[in-house]
């Protein structure tokens, strides 16, 4: 038996209204318990993890180091203590950073599909997924949470991967925990199709497997690099040709791509690494030179010609094969139609593997997946050196 006393709960994020939201002023939560005969003898932060199971272990770790727990009024920061019978147990619940963006504010979202289930949008150029520093407030989670009540009740409000801020492109978010169960293990399981489409200099083979692993450049925090290194992570990516033109003796290509992987920034770095680095790419340029003011778009494009174009997955409620496509935005419409590309107003044929249907039979039942008890139980690779989940294309066919 425990209680939980909330101090103030008119910042709590399920409450707030657009950008009025008074999240940043949610105070301290205290809750408490009574140790008993089960949990005598116990330690501290598995017993802390049984009693608040909406609150991660190592987030319980944190705040027992921080100060935040005490044994019969006496502060303790060794999660690893032993607990006596009788013993009062408090633990005072702050609110993080992390926490205080998530706040509701309202804004325009490029709806593709949507259902009970899922919700399939076309992410612009220039808006970030997840709040992080120095986006708390202008991020595609905070419009999802003004978009409908229903994701606010979901860990990252239903958010399962992550495209890069100036990449356009399709994106599944999930309605219901139901649904963000099934879109993780999809993910994880690498059955979701994710084609890519860019723009390079240079003209690229006509079928490339990039298979080189991946690490953050110790040399600049905002880059990642190839590397042979242990530290490195696999990462593998499959290019194919669409297209190749010349314009006043340059040669240009347009690529589809789909990735075994989904490492940070992996189609930017990888396609730098073989010498074809990404039309306006600010960061992965491989000595191109930076954008003129020419009137040309091609060298006024300043941010990376990628786009994610196709999306198939099994809807999470019906195991039905469901497939979208998404034109590219105007700026890279734009820069096609200059260098004479195209169309960009279909799917690309270049894979020509669509995915099949998954047998119904061959799926795990819900029951064997467990339950969502904290958003950050989940690894959606928002740490530099974990699998962002970012796109999975290993498709499952029937031969």
């Amino acid at each position: 038996m425990f209680e939980s006393q909330k101090q103030d709960t008119s910042g709590d994020y399920s409450h707030s209204e657009g950008e009025g939201g008074d999240f940043m002023d949610q105070e301290n939560e205290i809750r408490s318990f009574i140790v008993n005969f089960d949990d005598d003898g116990a330690r501290l932060d598995k017993v802390l993890a049984q009693h608040f199971p909406d609150i991660s272990r190592s987030r319980i770790k944190t705040l027992i180091e921080e100060g935040a727990v005490t044994l019969n009024g006496s502060i303790c920061t060794l999660a690893k203590t032993k607990l006596s019978l009788n013993q009062e147990v408090c633990i005072e619940v702050k609110p993080r950073i992390e926490d205080q963006a998530f706040i509701a504010v309202p804004m325009e979202i490029d709806v593709v599909y949507e259902d009970g289930s899922i919700l399939v949008i076309n992410k612009p150029a220039g808006l970030v997924v997840h709040p992080a520093a120095g986006h708390w407030d202008d991020t595609l989670l905070n419009g999802l949470l003004a978009y409908d009540p229903i994701f606010k009740k979901l860990p990252r409000a239903g958010i399962v991967h992550r495209l890069d801020r100036d990449t356009s492109g399709l994106m599944v978010v999930a309605k219901t925990e139901r649904a963000q169960l099934d879109l993780v293990r999809q993910l994880q399981e690498r059955t979701v199709k994710r084609e890519y489409w860019a723009i390079t200099r240079g003209q690229v083979p006509q079928e490339k497997i990039i298979d080189a692993s991946i690490e953050r450049d110790p040399r600049n925090a905002l880059r990642f690099i190839t590397s042979h290194a242990g530290r490195a992570k696999p990462a593998q990516t499959h290019v194919r040709l669409v297209q190749k033109v010349e314009v006043n003796g340059k040669p240009f290509s347009w690529v589809a791509c789909r990735l075994k992987t989904g490492r940070t920034h992996q189609i930017r770095v990888h396609m730098e690494s073989i010498g074809f680095p990404l039309i306006g790419d600010p960061i992965y340029r491989n000595k191109l030179p930076k954008p003129q003011e020419d009137g040309s778009v091609l060298h006024s494009f300043s941010r990376q010609a990628l786009h994610a174009s196709r999306l198939g997955l099994l809807h999470p409620e019906t195991g039905e094969m469901m497939e979208w496509f998404a034109e590219p935005a105007d700026d890279f419409k734009n820069l096609m139609d200059e260098l004479g590309l195209g169309p960009w107003d279909r799917p690309t044929e270049v894979f020509g593997d669509p995915v099949v249907m998954v047998d119904l039979d061959e799926q795990e039942t819900f029951s064997d997946v467990g339950r969502v008890s904290s958003w950050d139980d989940f690894d959606f690779g928002d740490d530099e050196d974990d699998t962002d989940y970012q796109v999975w294309t290993v498709e499952r066919r029937k031969d």
